[in-house]
């Protein structure tokens, strides 16, 4: 397909196509000459990808250039690949990781990993988060929830064995199988994690209206 064909199918205009063909964060078009080139539903997925990752993810620029670059080098493994992808910005808290209450939430996420016998990555964005809310926790004195970190690790990790089961692209997949795959793993993991995060809170509200009486709708 051309780009106008492209452009319509993705539902993405044709001068941010090209604004991602100049960042290369779309790759090429098969050149059929000087100014033409073709396009394939690889660019369809990909434009989808890049869509979602801005739209829902509210990813940066340059941390999706990051995430696309581990999607696209077949020397990653899933598992790092998954465990390198940046989480959407949100407040965090910062300071000096030596400081009493980082040293303190680094070491009670590094005991929750153990006691749990997670494989993952001692560099994990997703380890500095847990780390970052605990310490939050600590300075605005938030009382603890009646579950603890290991409860929640443990309802999570079925969920997450059942999300990573249909994933892993099959070991004779070419190229663009595996891509597909992987774009399917990076594109799951955001958008399902704002799932997660609205049942919750939807969970939540139901859980407060029954117990303290107040009507839903």
């Amino acid at each position: 397909m051309l780009m106008g064909e492209l452009s319509n199918r993705s539902g993405v205009p044709i001068a941010t196509i090209t604004y991602y063909l100049r960042e290369e964060l779309l790759f090429p078009g098969v050149g059929t000459a000087a100014t033409c080139a073709h396009y394939g539903e690889a660019h369809i997925r990909r434009l989808g990808l890049i869509g979602a990752l801005l739209a829902i993810g509210d990813f940066p620029l340059a941390a999706i250039r990051r995430i696309l670059a581990a999607v696209d080098d077949e020397t990653v493994p899933p598992h790092q690949m998954l465990g390198t992808v940046p989480l959407a910005p949100g407040p965090g808290i910062s300071g000096p990781a030596e400081e009493p209450d980082w040293l303190a939430a680094r070491d009670e996420v590094t005991a929750l990993v153990r006691r749990q016998g997670w494989r993952v990555l001692a560099r994990s964005p997703a380890r500095d988060l847990l780390i970052s809310a605990l310490v939050a926790l600590r300075r605005f004195q938030v009382p603890p929830t009646a579950p603890g970190l290991d409860d929640y690790a443990q309802a999570l990790a079925g969920l997450a064995a059942a999300e990573v089961a249909g994933l892993a692209a099959p070991a004779s997949a070419g190229h663009e199988e595996r891509s597909a795959a992987a774009e399917a793993a990076v594109a799951g993991m955001v958008l399902y994690e704002r799932v997660i995060i609205a049942l919750r809170r939807l969970a939540q509200e139901d859980a407060a209206a029954r117990r303290f009486g107040a009507a839903g709708s």
